[in-house]
């Protein structure tokens, strides 16, 4: 028992020094994102929260140092569309060939999946809008994450600390949550906002990496019928109930309908659009619906009609960073056309173009989950004529805007969460090395990476019509 105690002992004092309440990283290079960067700073970190930062921060007594030196601290990264933390929805295994394989439209897609049982799509085709085809509006993203989800750590690793992560399985797919990717016992200590948007599609793909069944909607514009006809639905059902709670006698109660509930609750909804004409059929439609609305997707927001259009209605968009990308061994024979090879050539090219025309936008990784492949999308995007600087923005503060958390995520300032990325070298750098991370405050180090050679194929683009 004597040697038991200070066993002991010594056990809690290391879990201590690994992961302290207060730490400080002094003498290093501080890109605050929000403000100038920072030459040679500090810092301090208490509580999961950051208490301190500039070049002559105080560091409390007692505190963990950390030397900073010839290192640089960023905000950590969000990835502000992602299905992370929801282990049902990742995307399939690689295909062969790797990412040298990748075809023209590379948003990866799995095999059809069900939802949980009490949100399971009915066992006959769905015949008309009344049958509540594919839509499970009231799932919270929140309750469906599994802090076992081996992606976590994997996306972690590239330097990002938070996700925006969607249940995407159906046309209306349910609510968005902001997680942060600490390693947590229970999931809803990685939560930091429960519900920040409902996720829509319009094609059988079913959304980023799912799909549904037959029935009706069967083509596009049944889809837009649909979610039509949903707003509508909602819209009375509101009314029927706001009647009903001013004065409820002598009046029939109205039935209680978890998908209107679900839609209702929703602060905005998102919407696919990579083409041009997807994007303005989007806009229109959601100014129809009178609903805040993020555009994702973005495929060809290269072209010169697109930034005036997206600038005129001012709505968010989001840029996936799944580049289109030619096969490597393509076959001689098979006809390519035009739209392909401007996608090919100028996708990367979307986030500048939209930076300079003063669109409002975030990044997301659109499946790509592995350090190098996150690195190799957002190089190409800087290599295309994104700045250093703005690229860094649409993965930090951008996205924290665009969803509403600026006061909390984003930027290295005093009160915000302790999300950090340590790096020796510029981030997105080809030999920059991510040293540690920091999620509510707790330090983590990069996973080893699986050999090269890796990624997947894919086959359609994310929740738009073909």
């Amino acid at each position: 028992m004597r040697k038991l105690v200070p066993a002991l002992l010594l056990l809690c004092a290391w879990a201590i020094a690994e992961n302290p309440r207060t730490l400080a990283i002094r003498n290093a290079k501080i890109v605050t994102v929000s403000g100038p960067v920072i030459d040679k700073g500090t810092v301090v970190v208490r509580n999961g929260l950051i208490e301190a930062v500039g070049e002559s921060a105080p560091i409390p007594a007692g505190a963990w140092i950390v030397d900073g030196e010839g290192m640089t601290v960023y905000p950590g990264l969000i990835d502000s569309l992602s299905t992370v933390g929801i282990p049902s929805l990742a995307p399939p295994p690689a295909g062969r060939g790797g990412r040298g394989q990748t075809t023209t439209t590379p948003t990866p897609t799995a095999a059809p999946i069900t939802a949980p049982a009490t949100a399971a799509a009915p066992v006959t085709p769905a015949k008309g809008p009344e049958d509540r085809p594919a839509t499970t509006s009231w799932i919270l993203a929140a309750d469906e994450i599994d802090p076992s989800d081996h992606r976590i750590e994997s996306v972690r690793s590239a330097g990002f600390t938070t996700t925006v992560t969607f249940p995407a399985r159906a046309i209306f797919g349910g609510q968005g949550s902001i997680i942060d990717l600490a390693s947590a016992e229970r999931a809803g200590q990685m939560v930091v906002v429960p519900a920040v948007g409902q996720y829509l599609a319009v094609s059988r793909g079913g959304g980023m990496f799912g799909g549904f069944g037959a029935g009706f909607p069967n083509a596009p514009m049944g889809y837009i019928a649909y979610i039509r006809q949903i707003y509508l639905d909602a819209e009375h059902y509101k009314l029927l109930n706001e009647a009903y709670a001013h004065n409820p006698r002598g009046m029939e109660r109205p039935p209680y309908d978890r998908a209107l509930e679900g839609v209702l609750e929703s602060k905005r909804i998102l919407l696919p659009a990579n083409r041009l004409a997807e994007m303005d059929r989007m806009l229109r439609f959601a100014a129809e619906l009178r609903q805040p609305v993020i555009l994702y997707g973005m495929r060809e927001a290269y072209r010169p009609e697109a930034a005036p259009l997206l600038k005129k209605y001012g709505s968010p968009v989001l840029v996936s960073m799944h580049w289109s990308e030619a096969p490597r061994d393509p076959d001689p024979e098979a006809d390519r056309t035009m739209r392909s090879l401007e996608n090919v050539d100028q996708g990367p090219a979307v986030p500048g173009l939209l930076q300079k025309a003063g669109v409002p936008f975030a990044l997301y990784s659109d499946g790509l989950d592995q350090p190098r492949d996150l690195q190799r999308a957002v190089k190409k995007a800087i290599d295309a004529g994104l700045a250093r600087q703005d690229a860094i923005r649409a993965l930090t503060l951008s996205p924290a805007e665009i969803y509403g958390v600026a006061d909390r995520l984003g930027s290295i300032e005093v009160g915000k969460i302790a999300n950090l990325v340590v790096t020796k070298g510029d981030l997105f750098d080809d030999h920059t090395q991510i040293e540690m991370i920091f999620v509510d405050g707790k330090q983590y180090k990069p996973a080893p990476e699986p050999p090269a050679g890796g990624g997947r194929g894919a086959t359609e683009e994310p929740g738009v019509s073909q």
